[in-house]
C-alpha cells in the first residue's frame, strides 16, 4: 500500500542522515541498511499494550537516542507517558488527519479517535504532516503550534525525467502484453481496491467515465492494476469488451506508469496526499485527478501536467482527456523533484529538528 511504501522509502533515505534504529512488526524482515528490531505483534492489539512502555524504555537505554519517530497516532497513550518520563524529543509523522479520514468513509466512531489524535499531536515536540492542508487543520483544531509542525509529502526516488526511449519502450511492452494498437491512448488507474476510497474511484472510472469514453470516438485502453478487488467484480471480466484491462497486483508498476498516456485519479474520499498521483506525475504523466485527489499537490509544482476536475463533473474529465493527450509539455521536471524527492525530503525533515 502506498502509505507502507512511504515509510520504507522515507527511512532508507533518512538513515542516510542520521543513525535510525526501526521497531516494527514481526511481519516485516529485517533486510535494511539501518537496524530493524522486528519484534512487534501483527496484532492490532499492540496499540493497546501497557507492557510496551517498559520495552520501549529499555531499548532507549541501549540505543540512546535523540527523538523517538512515531508513525501515525494510534500509541497516543504511549507517547504521554515517554514525554513525561524521558528525555527524548518526540516526533509524530502524520500522513493523514486520521479521524477526519474515517468520517470521510463513514465511520460512527471518528469522534473518539479525533480526541485521541490531538492527544498524539499535543504532546509531540514535533508533528511531520504530509500536506499544508493537514498541517492547516492540525494548528486550527488541534492547538498545534506552527513552529511545531513541518510538511513532508509523500516522495519519488527520481530525480529526473525518463527518457524518450524508456518510455517507448514500456509503451511498446504495454501494447505486446494486453494486445494494444499502437495509436489507442492508455489511461491507468492503480490502487489498493479493498480500500473504499480506491473503490469508489474505480466504480466511477467504471460507471461514470468510461460510458462517456464509450460513446465516443476515442480509441483507448483502460489499464487498472492493484490487489485485493472484491470478489463480487469477477476481475473485471464483464467490463473487457468495454475496452477496460484488469491487471490485479504487477510485479513492476514503474512499467505501467511509464507506458501510459494519461494517469486518473476520481478519487472523491479518503484523506492525505494521494500517492500513486505523486508517482505518476514524477514520471513526467499528464494527470487529471478530482479535487480531493490532488490534495498535497501544489498545482504550480506541476508544470500544467496535472489538471483538477470539480467532483462528479464527468463530462470535464472526457474533456480533459481529449485536450491533454494533445499538449506538449517542456522537457523539465526539476520544480517538482525540488520538492517530491525522497532525499530532498529527507535532508528537509533532519534539518528542521
Amino acid at each position: 500500500m502506498g502509505g507502507q511504501k512511504g515509510i520504507a522509502l522515507f527511512y532508507k533515505y533518512l538513515s542516510t542522515k542520521c543513525t535510525l534504529t526501526c521497531v516494527t512488526t514481526k511481519k516485516n524482515e529485517a533486510r535494511e541498511n539501518y537496524t530493524v528490531i522486528a519484534s512487534l505483534s501483527n496484532s492490532r492489539f499492540r496499540y493497546i499494550n501497557p507492557l510496551f512502555y517498559f520495552y520501549y524504555t529499555k531499548i532507549i537505554a541501549d540505543k540512546k537516542p535523540t527523538h523517538l519517530l512515531f508513525e501515525h497516532p494510534y500509541f497516543a497513550w504511549l507517547i504521554v507517558l515517554l514525554r513525561f518520563f524521558t528525555a527524548q524529543k518526540i516526533i509524530v509523522h502524520s500522513h493523514n488527519i486520521e479521524s477526519i479520514r474515517f468520517k470521510s468513509i463513514g465511520k460512527w466512531w471518528w469522534k473518539i479517535l479525533w480526541y485521541y489524535e490531538r492527544a498524539a499531536y499535543r504532546n509531540a515536540h514535533f508533528v511531520w504532516f504530509k500536506t499544508q492542508e493537514d498541517k492547516r487543520y492540525a494548528i486550527t483544531h488541534f492547538g498545534i503550534r506552527n513552529e511545531h509542525c513541518l510538511v513532508l509529502p509523500y516522495g519519488i526516488e527520481a530525480d529526473h525525467l525518463p527518457t524518450s526511449e524508456e518510455l517507448l519502450s514500456a509503451r511498446t511492452q504495454l501494447e505486446e502484453a494486453h494486445h494494444i494498437q499502437k495509436d489507442a491512448l492508455i489511461l491507468l488507474f492503480n490502487g489498493t481496491l479493498n480500500y473504499t476510497p480506491n473503490l469508489d474511484a474505480l466504480k466511477n472510472i467504471l460507471t461514470k467515465i468510461n460510458p462517456i469514453l464509450l460513446a465516443s470516438n476515442l480509441r483507448y485502453k483502460i489499464i487498472i492494476c492493484g490487489k485485493n478487488l472484491p470478489v463480487d467484480m469477477n476481475e473485471l471480466k464483464n467490463e473487457v469488451d468495454k475496452n477496460i484491462i484488469y491487471c490485479g497486483f504487477v510485479d513492476d508498476i514503474d512499467l505501467y506508469f511509464k507506458g501510459c498516456s494519461i494517469f486518473l485519479n476520481p478519487v472523491e474520499d479518503g484523506g492525505g496526499i494521494k500517492t500513486k498521483l505523486v508517482e505518476a506525475l514524477g514520471f513526467g504523466k499528464p494527470c487529471i485527478s478530482s479535487v480531493n485527489g490532488a490534495i498535497g499537490v501544489p498545482i504550480e509544482y506541476t508544470n500544467g501536467r496535472l489538471k483538477i476536475i470539480e467532483d462528479k463533473n464527468w463530462i470535464a474529465y472526457y474533456n480533459a482527456i481529449l485536450h491533454i493527450q494533445n499538449e506538449k509539455f517542456e522537457n523539465d521536471n526539476s520544480q517538482f523533484y525540488a520538492n517530491f524527492s525522497w532525499d530532498k525530503i529527507a535532508t528537509k525533515a533532519i534539518e528542521n529538528l
